[in-house]
């Protein structure tokens, strides 16, 4: 540029203007939005969403009442007593119910949330306890839930169900700092429920692994598994009887009016079992669908 030259002006050039805006505005677009006010009074359950992060409210929670869940009264006591004691603001545990498909983990936990629920009265100046659902594949989000319910004055039961980890899967070391070992660790107003078909959370696959490649295969381990040592209960499930799987079919059948005609219901109920191998409460509900339907009758 020689001296009689003036340099360009871009705020003259209506062009350059016009660009500049619409970089400006894309960029923008580019900002995420900030996440949506959470109100906690619009439901006692909420579904966690980790993209956002946002709990979405659930109004109808699909549950079972606890009167119908049969051949698990001990383990029903122990996690409505803890869930209780946690509501009150008292001490509890995180709880790992464990065990045979289809036996009542989940529905025991939602039952147990509800039942607490109905027992604890807003005239004692008690918060309903809210339910959080969180799915397996969000587990490494559990910090950024944390943040969400943290500082405010409620109380949570986060629920996971079919909690498991395979071989390939690192997210159950982030499981492990939220419920103990972590620098800020589990808020104390939140309690953790899980539920897995195995013992340790981990697949037999996933350990026998590291017992073969690790330097230590016993400290190798014993990391792995560690993970079902950070909840205070366990509650084993398992198979039922012939004599319970019974009690839980009559106990449906009962309580929607469908029980006429027993001894046929008993012969049909036991043919259903044989014919899907298993014996529990799933097997007891999907036959009484099955009879419901065939009486014309609506159930839910």
């Amino acid at each position: 540029m020689t001296s009689t030259e003036k340099p360009m002006s871009f705020a003259a050039d209506p062009r350059s203007t016009e660009a500049l805006e619409r970089i400006a505005a894309a960029l923008e677009k580019l900002v995420p939005a900030p996440p949506a006010p959470i109100d906690l009074d619009a439901a006692d359950a909420f579904v966690f969403s980790a993209s956002a992060p946002h709990l979405q409210p659930v109004r109808q929670v699909n549950r079972v009442d606890m009167a119908l869940l049969r051949g698990i009264d001990r383990l029903r006591d122990i996690l409505t007593d803890n869930t209780e004691r946690f509501a009150k603001g008292l001490p509890a545990n995180n709880a790992l119910l464990w065990g045979a498909r289809g036996m009542g983990k989940s529905s025991l936990v939602k039952a147990a949330h509800a039942s607490v629920n109905g027992r604890l009265t807003p005239a004692n100046g008690f918060r309903p306890l809210k339910l959080i659902e969180i799915h397996r594949e969000d587990i490494d989000s559990l910090p950024a839930l944390m943040a969400l319910v943290r500082e405010t004055p409620y109380r949570f039961v986060v629920f996971c169900d079919d909690l498991s980890f395979d071989a390939a899967d690192t997210n159950y070391k982030s499981l492990k700092a939220v419920l103990e070992g972590g620098i800020e660790g589990r808020p104390p107003n939140v309690l953790f429920y899980a539920t897995s078909n195995r013992r340790h959370i981990l697949s037999r696959d996933m350990v026998e692994n590291e017992r073969g490649t690790a330097i230590n295969p016993g400290e190798a381990v014993e990391e792995k598994v560690s993970l079902s040592d950070r909840f205070g209960l366990w509650l084993g499930f398992h198979a039922c009887s012939q004599a319970d799987y019974l009690a839980m079919v009559f106990g449906y059948a009962d309580h929607f009016g469908l029980a006429k005609d027993r001894e046929a219901i008993e012969r049909e109920a036991l043919e259903w079992a044989i014919t899907r191998g298993a014996r529990s409460g799933r097997t007891a509900w999907q036959y009484i669908q099955d009879l419901a339907g065939r009486l014309g009758k609506v159930i839910g």
